[in-house]
């Protein structure tokens, strides 16, 4: 049956703020935008719902709340009627793609009168228990591999420690081993159907590019682009913003054009392995100068300027090719793990809009 989303829920506000939860004890949870904030002796609701963020950072994110739990006032209640279970509502939510709805400049808002005539497929209720039970076990999947690869990331960076942290090695400038640093366009786009890949810093998805999302843009757009940074293979991107100075390396001749939230580090290929680069800007002590500039103070987006005045190691060429050796033997181990997790979550996908998004004759 194809509903609307104001005929299976009900709005709910909050007026508590973070403030409220401090030096609070209790057995009761209350969350933001992050997650779990603090516990208080008091509860808002007695039944499991869905919050939604719809003031500032995180706006948009939609999650699932236990009985006898409370928010904070960033966040929108989605109380579930009885034609649906609440962790049915989470999953028909968080694909409806709430962006789209999104109001204001400086602190962006979102409103349930907005979102609340989306419509999508409802099931029976013993039919929402055996897609939510599918959904859930996918996740897990999904998780599951997750960590594997984590782990290998973790290999890889310890035997990064083990090799070169504790060297004597001489620390020089990033800036001083590149030909160029320099970032993506800082003018939107316009975005076509068909065209020249477009990416931003979003696309760097566990130390990978992700080109399941990507954007498109004219040749011509690409060609101004190419003036201000032009990528090849092998180069080092960096992101600027949102998930600060997470590094990938170039691994397509295809053509890329970049947004302003990614930096591309072209080094000298004499002095500098790819792989070892990439690594060791992922390394503790690299990240601490990322996120406190220069100047030791926290930073919210990555200036050219901070990049190029980084302290890197440049160990001889040939310990860092016995490095990279061990990089593209475990690489080899998470190409496979990812390809697995990319597949499941495929499948997450594809089955969450099939089922809650596409037209009823398309239910199965």
């Amino acid at each position: 049956m194809r509903v609307k989303l104001e005929d299976v829920c009900v709005k709910g506000t909050s007026n508590l703020k973070q403030s409220d939860v401090i030096d609070k004890t209790g057995e009761y949870p209350i969350y933001g935008a992050a997650g779990y904030i603090g516990s208080v002796d008091f509860y808002h609701q007695d039944q499991p719902y869905v919050a939604v963020v719809k003031d500032g950072a995180g706006i948009g994110r939609t999650s699932l709340h236990p009985a006898k739990s409370s928010v904070i006032g960033t966040m929108q209640y989605l109380l579930p009627k009885k034609n649906i279970l609440p962790e049915y509502l989470c999953y028909v939510v968080r694909y409806m793609h709430l962006e789209k709805y999104f109001t204001g400049a400086t602190i962006p808002h979102i409103y349930f009168k907005d979102y609340k005539n989306e419509a999508f497929n409802l099931d029976t209720l013993n039919r929402q228990r055996e897609i939510v039970d599918i959904l859930g076990k996918t996740e897990g999947i999904i998780a599951s591999r997750q960590k594997e690869l984590q782990k290998l990331d973790d290999l890889i960076k310890a035997r990064f420690v083990e090799l070169f942290e504790n060297g004597d090695y001489k620390t020089e400038k990033l800036g001083s081993v590149c030909t160029k640093i320099t970032d993506g366009t800082h003018k939107t786009p316009t975005y076509l159907d068909e065209g020249i890949t477009f990416i931003s810093a979003k696309n760097i998805v566990n130390g990978e590019l992700d080109f399941s999302d990507v954007k498109h843009i004219s040749e011509e757009e690409y060609q101004e682009i190419q003036k201000r940074c032009q990528t090849a293979i092998y180069d080092i991107l960096l992101s600027k913003s949102g998930s600060l100075g997470a590094p990938v390396i170039v691994k397509t001749e295809e053509k890329l054009g970049l947004f302003e939230s990614l930096a591309v580090i072209k080094y000298d290929r004499e002095k500098l392995l790819p792989e070892f680069l990439c690594e060791q800007l992922k390394t503790d002590r690299i990240q601490r100068q990322f996120t406190t500039g220069t100047k030791g103070v926290a930073i919210k987006h990555l200036h050219l300027g901070v990049i190029a005045e980084t302290d890197v190691i440049v160990p001889p060429i040939e310990e860092q090719r016995q490095f990279a050796d061990f990089v593209k033997q475990v690489n080899k181990s998470k190409f496979q793990k990812y390809n697995a997790t990319i597949l499941s979550h495929n499948i997450y996908v594809f089955e969450t809009r099939r089922r809650f998004i596409c037209k009823p004759t398309l239910i199965i």
